[in-house]
């Protein structure tokens, strides 16, 4: 209950299927996952998105296993306590998992009591009035399923577009169905849009090893591996960039790959140049850096936009530009 909850914060169930069925072979309890590395979780995540998740993920089993005797607490009170456990984790696990009487509002049921009440202040400010409305729809008993409920009629009847409001159990009741608009609910207020970051991407290849480093702990794709790079700001030149590039002995050209690696993170575009170049096979890592055999980069905890970097790099054909398209890869709050 808990993984799936974590792994399905903005992510979608198709995607993160595999994924959750990984976790499990991997480690099949919190505690066989707190006795793992950060490391080991990250390289099961790379590719998720979101990556303070995996993070958070792990100091959450590190707590229950050391504080709780590998039980969860539960109470949302308790469970909110715990690690990359917010508000509306602590109410799924309480509600579902233990049958506390609260209501999780995921996206399906904002949607659903969006429409149902015809609540007219735009995400993300109305969000405290559609949990207090949502509260008014929990049964009794069984807090749980009625939470669930609302989550599949979400997801299968009421959803984004063209909702199938004839079979709905609430069509009778639903404000926004009586007026003939509940395709516009919930309002939502205009996304903005960030600035465009450039930088560059260096490629550095060892015989058949390659250059990489780890990013910092914190922020950002926080922990991942990536190869070295550039700073990554709005209106970076490419003369800029170039002089970020590692310190290797014997380099005495950067390369530079046709096109740039175009990336979509949450709050902001991103277009990376990318740059080449080949060592001796005796030339030592600058500090912080690790030469990685290519063939087990698949074990490394790569996020997206580093593995597009990497094939672009080392393609022999001169790629295209990407287009809009692509990938998103999330912010990291």
């Amino acid at each position: 209950m808990w993984l799936s909850e974590i792994m399905l914060q903005q992510t979608g169930v198709k995607t993160v299927a595999p994924y959750f069925e990984k976790f499990v072979a991997r480690w099949p309890d919190v505690a066989a996952m707190a006795r793992a590395s950060l490391d080991d979780v990250l390289r099961m995540w790379a590719g998720l998105g979101y990556y303070s998740r995996a993070r958070n993920l792990h100091a959450c089993a590190v707590v229950v296993a050391r504080d709780h005797g590998g039980a969860f607490p539960d109470t949302e009170e308790g469970l909110r306590e715990l690690p990359g456990i917010g508000p509306y984790t602590a109410a799924a696990i309480a509600a579902i998992a233990f049958d506390r009487r609260t209501m999780p509002v995921d996206g399906n049921i904002e949607r659903v009591v969006s429409r149902l009440f015809a609540v007219e202040g735009a995400l993300p400010q109305a969000k405290p009035t559609i949990q207090q409305l949502a509260a008014t729809l929990l049964a009794d008993a069984r807090a749980g399923d009625s939470a669930q409920a609302l989550m599949d009629m979400g997801a299968s009847i009421c959803t984004p577009k063209k909702p199938a409001c004839s079979p709905c159990p609430l069509n009778e009741d639903c404000a926004a169905r009586a007026r003939g608009d509940q395709e516009t609910f919930p309002r939502k207020a205009p996304k903005k849009s960030g600035e465009l970051r450039r930088g560059a991407a260096f490629v550095v290849t060892r015989g058949e090893e390659l250059l990489v480093q780890s990013r910092p702990e914190k922020g950002l794709l926080g922990g991942m591996t990536e190869v070295p790079g550039s700073e990554w700001r709005a209106g970076l030149d490419d003369t800029a960039a170039l002089r970020q590039a590692p310190e290797l002995k014997g380099v005495m050209r950067w390369h530079r790959k046709a096109g740039v690696v175009a990336h979509v993170f949450t709050h902001f575009p991103l277009e990376l140049v990318v740059y080449t170049a080949t060592v001796l096979p005796r030339t030592r890592a600058p500090e912080g850096m690790r030469w990685v055999p290519i063939v087990t980069l698949a074990d490394e905890a790569l996020p997206n936009v580093m593995r597009k970097v990497v094939a672009h790099g080392l393609s022999r054909q001169p790629a295209r530009k990407s287009g809009s398209d692509d990938h998103q890869e999330r912010m990291e709050e």
